[in-house]
């Protein structure tokens, strides 16, 4: 147990990833309750759900709550620097199916509902599942304390 936590939580050094795991766990926790919870003008569960079966996301109520925990738990754990591998790897799932099933076919700029945003949180997700969470961070703590 002690190697999988030792490889799950693993990081590298540095002060470089805070800000980028802060910036972009606070888009990704606000998207999250947006779709969980109605919060910041979403339009909560049934809301996104009824979105998704409409473009053919389906099961809507499974897509919404799976997308919506995905990026609301993912970005607390980027926040706290918590997990930030494997959060880092689901919420880069996450995005690259928006990019795919939702923004793709309008190109790259947000004006049209591009894939600009959603391209910009993918390649973030993937440099840190890479680099993981820095210095001050849960994991940098846990990774400390099970190398004693």
């Amino acid at each position: 147990m002690k190697t999988l936590l030792t490889k799950v939580m693993s990081t590298t050094p540095g002060l470089d990833t805070l800000a980028v795991r802060i910036g972009a766990g606070v888009i990704f926790a606000a998207h999250g309750a947006q779709k969980l919870f109605g919060w910041f003008g979403g339009y909560g569960l049934e809301g996104t759900a009824g979105w998704m079966d409409s473009i053919g996301l389906g099961p809507g109520m499974l897509m919404a709550t799976l997308a919506g925990s995905a990026e609301f738990l993912g970005g607390v754990f980027l926040i706290l620097g918590l997990l930030v591998r494997p959060a880092a790897l689901i919420l880069a799932f996450t995005m690259l199916v928006a990019i795919v099933s939702v923004h793709l076919g309008n190109g790259l700029f947000m004006s049209n509902n591009g894939y600009e945003f959603g391209l910009a949180l993918l390649v973030i997700s993937i440099g840190l599942a890479v680099r993981g969470a820095g210095s001050l961070s849960a994991d940098n703590i846990v990774q400390l304390k099970l190398s004693n």
